[in-house]
Protein backbone atom coordinates (compact mmCIF):
# COMPACT_ATOMS: atom_id res chain seq x y z
CA UNK A 1 0.00 0.00 0.00
CA UNK A 2 1.54 3.20 -0.83
CA UNK A 3 0.04 6.96 -0.91
CA UNK A 4 -0.58 7.83 -4.93
CA UNK A 5 -2.26 10.75 -5.15
CA UNK A 6 -3.64 13.86 -3.30
CA UNK A 7 -6.79 15.39 -3.52
CA UNK A 8 -7.59 19.45 -2.85
CA UNK A 9 -10.77 21.38 -3.81
CA UNK A 10 -10.88 24.80 -5.00
CA UNK A 11 -13.41 26.86 -5.96
CA UNK A 12 -11.49 28.51 -9.06
CA UNK A 13 -9.36 25.68 -10.62
CA UNK A 14 -7.61 27.39 -13.52
CA UNK A 15 -6.51 29.27 -10.18
CA UNK A 16 -5.62 26.45 -8.63
CA UNK A 17 -3.91 24.68 -11.15
CA UNK A 18 -1.88 27.79 -12.18
CA UNK A 19 -0.68 28.15 -8.30
CA UNK A 20 0.72 24.50 -7.80
CA UNK A 21 2.08 24.47 -11.33
CA UNK A 22 4.27 27.52 -10.55
CA UNK A 23 4.89 26.90 -7.20
CA UNK A 24 6.73 23.36 -7.92
CA UNK A 25 7.19 23.66 -12.03
CA UNK A 26 4.55 20.98 -12.48
CA UNK A 27 3.54 19.46 -16.16
CA UNK A 28 0.73 19.55 -18.12
CA UNK A 29 -2.73 18.46 -16.16
CA UNK A 30 -5.04 16.20 -17.47
CA UNK A 31 -9.12 17.19 -16.83
CA UNK A 32 -10.99 13.49 -16.14
CA UNK A 33 -13.96 13.72 -18.44
CA UNK A 34 -15.38 10.99 -15.78
CA UNK A 35 -15.84 13.28 -12.69
CA UNK A 36 -18.26 15.07 -14.52
CA UNK A 37 -20.72 12.15 -12.64
CA UNK A 38 -20.11 13.58 -9.08
CA UNK A 39 -20.36 17.41 -10.37
CA UNK A 40 -16.91 18.18 -10.52
CA UNK A 41 -14.10 19.91 -12.77
CA UNK A 42 -10.83 18.41 -12.29
CA UNK A 43 -6.89 18.28 -13.04
CA UNK A 44 -4.69 15.38 -12.32
CA UNK A 45 -1.10 17.14 -12.22
CA UNK A 46 2.00 14.24 -12.25
CA UNK A 47 4.60 14.97 -9.67
CA UNK A 48 6.91 11.63 -10.50
CA UNK A 49 5.08 8.94 -10.56
CA UNK A 50 2.29 10.44 -8.04
CA UNK A 51 0.01 12.88 -8.28
CA UNK A 52 -1.83 16.14 -6.78
CA UNK A 53 -5.20 16.44 -7.80
CA UNK A 54 -7.59 19.67 -7.59
CA UNK A 55 -11.38 19.25 -7.98
CA UNK A 56 -13.90 21.71 -8.68
CA UNK A 57 -17.68 21.85 -7.26
CA UNK A 58 -19.75 22.75 -10.81
CA UNK A 59 -23.46 22.03 -9.15
CA UNK A 60 -24.33 23.51 -5.84
CA UNK A 61 -25.89 19.63 -4.33
CA UNK A 62 -21.95 18.12 -5.67
CA UNK A 63 -20.34 16.38 -1.91
CA UNK A 64 -17.21 18.47 -3.02
CA UNK A 65 -19.30 21.35 -2.98
CA UNK A 66 -21.05 20.61 0.71
CA UNK A 67 -17.63 19.84 1.79
CA UNK A 68 -15.92 22.96 0.73
CA UNK A 69 -18.75 24.69 2.25
CA UNK A 70 -17.96 22.76 5.63
CA UNK A 71 -14.40 23.78 6.24
CA UNK A 72 -15.10 27.37 5.12
CA UNK A 73 -13.09 27.61 1.59
CA UNK A 74 -10.40 25.61 -0.48
CA UNK A 75 -8.34 22.30 1.35
CA UNK A 76 -7.50 19.32 1.44
CA UNK A 77 -10.61 16.55 0.43
CA UNK A 78 -9.02 13.39 -0.17
CA UNK A 79 -6.14 10.57 0.00
CA UNK A 80 -5.99 8.38 -2.46
CA UNK A 81 -3.63 5.14 -1.50
CA UNK A 82 -2.79 2.24 -4.00
CA UNK A 83 -3.39 -0.91 -2.99
CA UNK A 84 -2.02 -4.42 -4.46
CA UNK A 85 -5.50 -6.51 -3.01
CA UNK A 86 -8.59 -4.48 -3.37
CA UNK A 87 -10.37 -7.89 -2.94
CA UNK A 88 -8.92 -8.25 0.37
CA UNK A 89 -9.44 -4.96 1.62
CA UNK A 90 -13.08 -5.33 0.26
CA UNK A 91 -13.49 -7.89 2.76
CA UNK A 92 -11.61 -5.79 6.07
CA UNK A 93 -14.06 -3.15 4.92
CA UNK A 94 -16.77 -4.92 5.32
CA UNK A 95 -16.32 -6.78 8.41
CA UNK A 96 -15.80 -3.61 9.95
CA UNK A 97 -19.12 -2.06 8.41
CA UNK A 98 -17.19 0.80 6.27
CA UNK A 99 -19.41 1.67 4.01
CA UNK A 100 -18.66 2.38 0.13
CA UNK A 101 -19.65 5.20 -1.92
CA UNK A 102 -18.53 4.64 -5.19
CA UNK A 103 -16.75 1.93 -6.47
CA UNK A 104 -15.25 1.41 -9.98
CA UNK A 105 -14.10 -1.77 -12.30
CA UNK A 106 -12.12 -0.92 -15.37
CA UNK A 107 -9.69 -2.85 -17.45
CA UNK A 108 -6.54 -1.19 -16.03
CA UNK A 109 -8.21 -0.23 -11.95
CA UNK A 110 -10.70 -0.49 -9.92
CA UNK A 111 -10.82 1.76 -6.93
CA UNK A 112 -13.37 2.28 -3.51
CA UNK A 113 -13.85 5.44 -2.23
CA UNK A 114 -15.09 5.01 1.24
CA UNK A 115 -17.43 6.52 3.58
CA UNK A 116 -16.30 9.93 5.10
CA UNK A 117 -18.80 9.42 8.35
CA UNK A 118 -17.10 6.14 8.62
CA UNK A 119 -13.19 7.51 8.48
CA UNK A 120 -13.28 10.99 9.38
CA UNK A 121 -10.62 13.07 8.38
CA UNK A 122 -10.79 13.23 4.51
CA UNK A 123 -12.51 11.59 1.59
CA UNK A 124 -10.46 7.99 1.50
CA UNK A 125 -10.12 5.99 -1.51
CA UNK A 126 -8.19 2.88 -2.29
CA UNK A 127 -7.06 2.24 -5.81
CA UNK A 128 -5.90 -1.17 -7.67
CA UNK A 129 -4.14 -0.03 -11.13
CA UNK A 130 -3.26 -2.62 -13.46
CA UNK A 131 -0.08 -2.76 -13.94
CA UNK A 132 0.89 -1.47 -11.06
CA UNK A 133 3.05 1.43 -11.94
CA UNK A 134 0.02 2.64 -14.05
CA UNK A 135 -2.73 5.26 -12.90
CA UNK A 136 -5.67 5.55 -15.49
CA UNK A 137 -6.80 8.26 -13.52
CA UNK A 138 -3.66 10.74 -14.85
CA UNK A 139 -5.28 10.40 -18.41
CA UNK A 140 -2.94 9.02 -21.31
CA UNK A 141 0.81 10.21 -21.46
CA UNK A 142 1.15 11.08 -17.97
CA UNK A 143 4.76 10.16 -17.87
CA UNK A 144 5.41 12.49 -20.65
CA UNK A 145 3.68 15.35 -18.77
CA UNK A 146 5.63 14.49 -15.20
CA UNK A 147 8.25 17.52 -14.79
CA UNK A 148 10.45 16.74 -11.66
CA UNK A 149 12.47 19.67 -11.27
CA UNK A 150 11.53 20.69 -8.05
CA UNK A 151 9.54 17.78 -6.86
CA UNK A 152 10.02 13.93 -7.49
CA UNK A 153 7.19 12.32 -5.51
CA UNK A 154 4.28 12.64 -2.56
CA UNK A 155 6.10 11.91 0.77
CA UNK A 156 3.53 12.34 3.42
CA UNK A 157 -0.62 13.02 4.15
CA UNK A 158 -0.92 14.85 6.88
CA UNK A 159 -4.74 14.77 8.59
CA UNK A 160 -5.76 16.59 11.74
CA UNK A 161 -8.18 15.75 14.51
CA UNK A 162 -9.36 17.42 17.86
CA UNK A 163 -8.54 13.54 18.92
CA UNK A 164 -5.26 12.56 16.56
CA UNK A 165 -4.89 9.06 18.50
CA UNK A 166 -8.46 8.26 17.77
CA UNK A 167 -8.30 8.76 14.31
CA UNK A 168 -5.02 7.17 13.60
CA UNK A 169 -5.82 4.39 15.18
CA UNK A 170 -9.21 4.19 13.11
CA UNK A 171 -7.40 4.62 10.14
CA UNK A 172 -5.16 2.02 10.92
CA UNK A 173 -7.89 -0.23 11.33
CA UNK A 174 -9.47 0.46 8.21
CA UNK A 175 -5.96 0.17 6.08
CA UNK A 176 -5.23 -3.10 8.62
CA UNK A 177 -2.06 -1.32 9.14
CA UNK A 178 0.27 -0.90 12.16
CA UNK A 179 0.00 2.35 13.18
CA UNK A 180 3.01 3.77 15.43
CA UNK A 181 3.66 7.55 17.53
CA UNK A 182 0.93 8.99 15.52
CA UNK A 183 1.73 7.79 12.23
CA UNK A 184 0.62 5.07 9.76
CA UNK A 185 3.66 3.67 7.62
CA UNK A 186 3.17 2.85 3.86
CA UNK A 187 5.44 1.13 1.69
CA UNK A 188 5.71 4.64 0.22
CA UNK A 189 4.92 7.50 2.31
CA UNK A 190 3.31 7.81 5.37
CA UNK A 191 0.20 9.14 7.19
CA UNK A 192 0.18 11.58 9.84
CA UNK A 193 -2.17 12.19 12.39
CA UNK A 194 -1.83 15.69 14.38
CA UNK A 195 -3.86 18.13 16.46
CA UNK A 196 -6.49 20.29 15.23
CA UNK A 197 -9.85 21.67 15.63
CA UNK A 198 -11.56 19.71 13.10
CA UNK A 199 -10.94 17.00 11.13
CA UNK A 200 -9.35 17.25 7.70
CA UNK A 201 -6.59 16.98 5.28
CA UNK A 202 -3.97 19.79 6.58
CA UNK A 203 -0.78 19.06 4.84
CA UNK A 204 1.06 17.43 2.08
CA UNK A 205 4.74 16.49 2.42
CA UNK A 206 6.37 16.05 -1.43
CA UNK A 207 10.26 15.09 -1.95
CA UNK A 208 12.41 17.79 -3.16
CA UNK A 209 14.48 16.87 -6.35
CA UNK A 210 17.00 19.26 -4.77
CA UNK A 211 18.16 18.22 -1.08
CA UNK A 212 18.64 21.75 -0.41
CA UNK A 213 15.24 22.77 -0.49
CA UNK A 214 14.15 20.48 2.15
CA UNK A 215 12.16 22.43 4.50
CA UNK A 216 10.79 24.66 2.30
CA UNK A 217 7.06 25.27 3.05
CA UNK A 218 4.09 26.80 1.09
CA UNK A 219 0.53 27.70 1.99
CA UNK A 220 -1.34 26.44 -1.50
CA UNK A 221 -5.43 25.95 -1.01
CA UNK A 222 -5.67 25.83 2.42
CA UNK A 223 -2.54 22.80 2.86
CA UNK A 224 0.54 22.64 3.75
CA UNK A 225 2.79 21.38 1.56
CA UNK A 226 6.08 20.84 2.88
CA UNK A 227 9.67 20.10 0.55
CA UNK A 228 10.96 16.88 2.47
Amino acid sequence: MRLRQGVLVAEDLDAAVAALRETFALGEPYPDPGVAVFGLRNAVLPVGDDFLEVVSPVRDDAPAARYRARQGGDGGYMVMLQSDDLAADRRRLDGLGIRIVWAGELEDIAGLHLHPKDTGGALLSLDQPRPAESWRWAGPGWQERSCTDVVRGLAAAELASPEPGRLATRWAEILGRPERGGEIPLERGSLRFVPGPAERLVGLDLHASDPGRAGEEHDLLGVRMRLV
